[in-house]
């Protein structure tokens, strides 16, 4: 059975440079929530790469539940940021590397 993550690019607004304390820790609280419910591989953010914050990979059963977890994103709701999401079929021992 092919297994797979959700790759998710915060991408930041103009309105990100007005990033609040709050609004950081509505996002914390989300990232929390993610991983307590499974939905969280890892996290993480990006530097030297103009325009992009970080990262989430999600553990999700389908795009369309991954997007739903992107959408509740507080940085997203809030106007902070936008994202992309991208599938992801991770290439390990336990599926030969992908070879067929």
């Amino acid at each position: 059975m092919e297994k797979w993550l959700y790759v998710m690019f915060i991408e930041k607004t103009k309105s990100y440079n007005r990033l609040t304390k709050a609004a950081v820790e509505r996002h914390v609280a989300n990232l929390k929530s993610l991983d307590d419910r499974g939905c969280l591989e890892l996290a993480g953010v990006f530097k030297g790469y103009p325009g992009v914050a970080g990262m989430y990979i999600l553990r999700a059963g389908s795009y369309e539940e991954a997007e739903e977890l992107c959408k509740a994103e507080p940085l997203v709701t809030e106007g902070f940021a936008t994202y992309k999401l991208k599938a992801l079929q991770p290439a390990n021992r336990e599926n030969n590397y992908l070879l067929l």
